[in-house]
């Protein structure tokens, strides 16, 4: 197996759904929502790939450090990387049925379950995007976290019940889809959350919740003031709001109010190893990783997940010896190159 044969079998079965482009900054399916592409003129997609591609990192091999540590504990899971397998759903909506919402969730779940990290499963407006979800983490003895739609707070109660007795972990609720396209063309009824709903979500659940969607500071406050257990710097990959900011642009200012009191992940174009690594640096615990692993999943299934989530740990061990970094779980700000006047 290598990427390339993955990449042209998920071209292939996407029909067109994501054209598995040589680089994926958006341009191509601008404005394809539902699809894979950015909402409106893209821009938010394009701002997720456009700020993760500026930043540089500083070259340093004088140092002794030949076998980093990529291993992490998040919310109480072991993970071989700090990655997680980003929620996606609505196969036949976005994908063109590439494969099934079934087969997707397998492939992915157990992937990343192999690969000693864990994935994130989807809700959609369709029931079966949340059962197929749940039926895959079953298989994995609970090693998947299921995200639900920010519907009615008792709603998203039920679910997370479901969640737990299923064995996951956590769960999460993606605050961003407050007004998803999706889902109100299906007559689903999502909003915004205030904290006191926050508040109410977290006490009436048994399992570490996730709130995915957070992209300014005072949000991220009133998030860990609710109780939250984590939160995700997101901005549903540039499909729920029009010239959002690139979560990398965002990241430093949300770390610099929340670090060390909630933990922090983050998704948005982070496609490589180095992604990884700068994101890190930026103040995340660990990352989420979706349009990548959905390629790798299409194109050969758990197997390919395995393969892909390898590839990546590879680069980021790469990237950590070549900027001296010891740990995942300490990361300096000072791996990042920053260009100053004399």
């Amino acid at each position: 197996m290598d990427w390339n044969t993955l990449r042209n079998t998920a071209k292939e079965k996407f029909r067109g759904a994501c054209r598995v482009c040589p680089v994926c900054n958006g341009a191509v399916c601008t404005g394809e929502v539902p699809g894979m592409g950015g909402l409106g003129t893209g821009s938010g997609f394009k701002h997720n790939v456009q700020a993760l591609a500026e930043i540089k990192l500083n070259l340093r091999t004088v140092h002794d450090i030949s076998q980093p540590k990529l291993s992490t504990k998040i919310l109480g899971m072991e993970l071989a990387l700090p990655a997680i397998g980003a929620p996606i759903g609505g196969l036949r909506l976005n994908m063109n049925g590439a494969v099934s919402e079934e087969d997707y969730n397998t492939a992915v779940v157990t992937g990343c379950a192999r690969a000693g990290i864990i994935s994130m499963t989807a809700d959609g407006p369709m029931p079966e995007i949340f059962d197929c979800g749940l039926k895959a983490l079953l298989t994995e003895s609970g090693r998947g976290i299921p995200v639900i739609k920010p519907r009615e707070s008792h709603k998203i109660i039920e679910m997370a019940q479901r969640a737990a007795d299923a064995g996951a972990p956590a769960f999460g609720v993606d605050i961003d889809a407050a007004s998803l396209i999706n889902m109100t063309n299906a007559g689903q009824r999502v909003g915004p959350k205030n904290k006191a709903e926050l508040e109410y979500i977290k006490n009436y659940t048994t399992i570490p919740f996730i709130v995915k969607g957070v992209m300014t500071p005072d949000e991220a406050k009133a998030c860990y003031a609710a109780g939250a257990d984590a939160i995700v710097v997101s901005n549903h990959g540039g499909r729920a709001l029009d010239y959002a900011p690139g979560t990398a642009e965002v990241l430093p200012y949300i770390a610099e109010a929340v670090k060390g009191e909630i933990t922090i992940l983050v998704d948005g174009g982070i496609h490589t190893g180095a992604d990884i690594l700068k994101m890190l640096a930026l103040g995340a615990d660990a990352v989420l990783i979706g349009r990548y692993l959905a390629i790798a999943a299409v194109g050969g299934g758990s197997d390919g997940v395995v393969f892909a989530i390898n590839k990546l740990a590879a680069e980021l061990r790469t990237a950590m010896v070549l900027t001296g970094t010891a740990d995942v779980a300490d990361v300096p700000e000072t791996i990042i190159w920053q260009h100053k006047r004399r």
